[in-house]
């Protein structure tokens, strides 16, 4: 690849990336589909293509519906919740209007339960500005028909985008009192902190310990944390405050050596939701990126067959047994 071909893909790579990401919800799967468009754009005859950036985006867009058909077929053996991967960034400023840019995770786990077709019309129109005529070429469908699938996605999402993104600094102050009174098990604080519909959702992905279904309601969610602290093996040896997909969250090694992301899902000075990502699969991009002494306390070991390695194995059980939600049991 010459200099010149490689400094022009540079300059398209992050949104492919965005796009690929919010199709397929895998930032690894994501950064495969870009590397396997350049690939095709480099046997293209470039004076017959129009626009670049329209080229490798509809590219992007019809490999990302092929791995979709692959990807529906896992999901449906996956062990637990699905999460997306999630995407982490330094807390600042500047990152978190970055990072809130429609990429949350109750807009990713709305946009999974569209089909393939309505989330690329979706996608390529709303997030991406692409006309529909453009878009019909892309999906093999007429610009009337691409123009209704994005509006049966738009109103199929509505409620879950964002409408009023947190302040930085209100997200790390409600971040650092979650992280104190969970894991304490302060469930008067607690309450104070979470909506009466609060939701917990967490991703073990059958490698590590998470429940199994969402639990919803404050009451259940400080229980839970309450069996979960009573057993807790001390405090995590480390801890860093994030973005997680442009939500106030924190990157924690547990005592048992499993890497967790915790994100806070905010509006209305309460905590709506918790997302709790802990399959190490998912988390590969992140270790990769922590320093060498952090990444040597992280053990990526399947917690189903070594039950010393749980996560309070045994408070876990019985708190989300009161909140009718199943743990796997050890092998």
């Amino acid at each position: 690849m010459t200099a010149a071909l490689a400094e022009e893909l540079e300059q398209h790579r992050q949104p492919l990336v965005r796009l690929a990401y919010r199709m397929l919800g895998e930032l690894a799967e994501a950064e495969d589909v870009v590397q396997d468009a350049y690939l095709r754009w480099r046997e293209v005859d470039r004076s017959a293509v129009e626009s670049a950036k329209a080229y490798l985006s509809a590219v992007v867009t019809r490999l990302c519906l092929d791995r979709l058909k692959a990807a529906r077929r896992r999901r449906e053996l996956y062990v637990g919740a699905w999460l997306p991967e999630p995407l982490v960034e330094e807390y600042s400023p500047a990152a978190s209007v970055a990072a809130s840019d429609d990429v949350s995770f109750a807009l990713m786990l709305a946009l999974e339960r569209l089909s393939p077709l309505e989330r690329a019309a979706f996608l390529l129109h709303d997030v991406f500005d692409v006309g529909f005529e453009e878009i019909a070429a892309i999906l093999g469908r007429s610009a009337v028909a691409c123009r209704q699938l994005a509006s049966r996605a738009r109103t199929a999402l509505r409620e879950a985008r964002p409408r009023f993104p947190v302040a930085p600094e209100e997200g790390r102050r409600f971040s650092e009192a979650f992280f104190t009174a969970s894991r304490d098990g302060d469930t008067e604080r607690l309450r104070q902190l979470l909506a009466e519909s609060a939701t917990f959702h967490s991703d073990g992905g059958g490698r590590k310990y998470a429940a199994l279904r969402p639990i919803t309601g404050a009451a259940k969610v400080c229980r839970m944390y309450a069996g979960l602290a009573r057993k807790a093996r001390g405090a995590p040896p480390w801890r860093q405050h994030a973005l997680i997909n442009g939500l106030p969250g924190t990157i924690t090694v547990e005592p048992d050596g499993t890497l967790q992301a915790t994100a806070l899902e905010i509006a209305d000075g309460r905590i709506h939701a918790i997302y709790v990502m802990r399959n190490p699969d998912k988390l590969a991009h992140v270790l990769a990126r922590l320093p060498p002494a952090v990444r040597a306390m992280v053990t990526t070991a399947s917690s189903t067959s070594e039950r010393h390695r749980s996560w309070p194995l045994r408070a876990a059980h019985r708190a989300c047994r009161h909140a009718d939600v199943r743990l796997p049991r050890s092998k």
